[in-house]
């Protein structure tokens, strides 16, 4: 069975740092693409970022280049996602995603 757990989310204030993890399990984590997700309620999936399988390239969207770093450590099946200063407008429920497969979320509110 195909599992992916996020945790690492909760309520910080603007400005602040979370640090999100994905543990996996049942299926071949190190030959595949990570992405992390994240939906607004009421809004369509965004991708946030993508590491290749050797760590060696990434991808972020726009809004959180220079503030989020995506990484991951084949060796324990976990995916990671840095956030530092946080905006409002990055709360959200993240995903940690490889097509087909998506895990159980972790949502993030960012408020004061």
């Amino acid at each position: 069975e195909v599992q992916l757990q996020a945790s690492g989310g909760g309520l910080v204030q603007p400005g602040g740092s979370l640090r999100l993890s994905c543990a996996t399990s049942g299926f071949s984590f190190g030959s595949y693409d990570m992405s992390w997700v994240r939906q607004v309620r009421g809004k369509g999936p965004e991708c946030v970022s993508t590491i290749n399988t050797d760590s060696d390239r990434t991808y972020y969207t726009d809004s959180v280049k220079g503030r989020f770093t995506i990484s991951r450590d084949n060796a324990k099946n976990t995916l990671y996602s840095q956030m530092n200063s946080l905006k409002p407008e990055d709360t959200a429920v993240y995903y940690c995603v490889t097509i087909p497969y998506w895990g159980q979320g972790t949502e993030v509110t960012v408020s004061s």
